[in-house]
């Protein structure tokens, strides 16, 4: 029998019944699900050091377990010493046991070691049911060694979900887990 990830037992077990009675839907096919987390830096630094680039690459296989792909400019910009081909970013894209294990380590183990903190912003949705969030330091993620890191950058990660609305996302990241601000209050005033 092959690997589950447990977030995805807790999704099919918990949270899919949860979502199918809190919306009303008449098909499962309508529960939203999470289909992929992005996660991207860009490296303002890398037009005058080429290392840089290197070991953002490093740091985000470390904390992904996937090998992420390097991003190029796309115009040339002679203000900020950028030309077009060179490396400026690097990003990834989990799916399936990846990205579950990623969601459970993120909420279980990386939320948690960041300073002074109150639970995550539940006004960054787009819309169409895809929430965004920032980090300003990828040394909150466990897998990075404090000794080797030489310059504290941050990152971008974007949870795609097949929700149709905000409502329908933030239930289900919150059933999953997040923690989110209003969420937390509610737990403090109980």
């Amino acid at each position: 029998m092959s690997y589950i990830p447990r977030l995805k037992v807790k999704y099919d077990k918990e949270v899919a019944p949860q979502l199918m009675k809190e919306f009303n839907y008449t098909s499962p096919m309508q529960i939203p699900k999470l289909v992929k987390i992005n996660l991207n830096q860009g490296l303002g630094g890398a037009t005058s050091d080429k290392k840089v680039v290197d070991q953002a690459l490093k740091e985000l296989a470390l904390i992904t377990g996937q090998k992420p792909v390097g991003v190029k400019a796309r115009k040339s910009v002679s203000n900020f010493k950028l030309r077009e081909g060179m490396q400026i970013g690097v990003k990834v894209t989990l799916r399936k046991e990846k990205m579950y294990e990623f969601l459970d380590r993120f909420i279980t183990v990386t939320l948690p070691r960041v300073r002074d903190f109150r639970g995550i912003n539940d006004k960054s949705f787009d819309g169409r049911g895809n929430y965004s969030m920032g980090i300003t330091e990828q040394i909150i993620f466990p897998e990075i060694n404090m000794d080797k890191v030489t310059k504290i950058t941050g990152m971008d990660i974007t949870f795609v979900t097949t929700a149709r609305t905000d409502a329908e996302a933030l239930a289900l990241l919150k059933a999953l887990g997040m923690p989110f601000k209003n969420q937390q209050r509610e737990e403090n005033n109980n």
